[in-house]
């Protein structure tokens, strides 16, 4: 390398430092400035109000039941 080439990649080297510190302090925030606000969430109750009735009383359809339909009596019905 000539002594031209070891000063131009000097000044390239400064040059991109300075303007890769200006640009990470506008994009890196203070931590003066990460404060925010924020809402608070009311505490969860363990006890249940009264249920309404509309959807849960005693004549409701329970979908943990099996349910058949048709007439079929195949245990294994996808075997050839």
């Amino acid at each position: 390398m000539k002594q031209k080439d070891v000063a131009l990649i000097m000044v390239i080297a400064f040059i991109s430092a300075v303007v890769s510190f200006l640009i990470s302090n506008k994009i890196f925030v203070a931590p003066s400035n990460r404060e925010q606000e924020v809402q608070v969430v009311n505490k969860i109750s363990p006890s249940f109000q009264n249920l309404d009735s509309k959807y849960f009383n005693s004549n409701s359809i329970d979908p943990t039941q099996n349910t058949q339909i048709g007439n079929n009596n195949n245990q294994n019905p996808f075997s050839d």
